[in-house]
């Protein structure tokens, strides 16, 4: 699931999945962070997910995907599109 919202010309992106779908460690990956598994880990909230917020430039598209443990690669299905190879928002 993506959350968003604007403050003062960015867009802050809330990337959430459920706290033990996959298990084990996760990342949101993508262009605005150089596809880096060490910059936006997702973290447990109280109930029972677990996120990552990033603030984007408004009016921009980035290309994301997820990376778990085991080298496990996915999409998010709430994504605005797909290009084939990675998950698409829009800001």
């Amino acid at each position: 699931m993506l959350e968003r919202k604007k403050i003062k010309g960015r867009t802050h992106i809330t990337f959430i999945l459920p706290d033990d779908t996959p298990q084990g460690p996760v990342s949101v990956v993508g262009d605005f962070n150089h596809w880096n598994p060490a910059a936006h880990p997702l973290t447990p909230r109280g109930d029972g997910t677990r996120t990552a917020t990033v603030a984007l430039p408004a009016h921009s598209a980035h290309s994301f995907r997820y990376l778990a443990a085991g080298d496990f690669w996915f999409d998010d299905e709430h994504a605005d599109h797909h290009d084939g190879i990675n998950s698409r928002i829009h800001t």
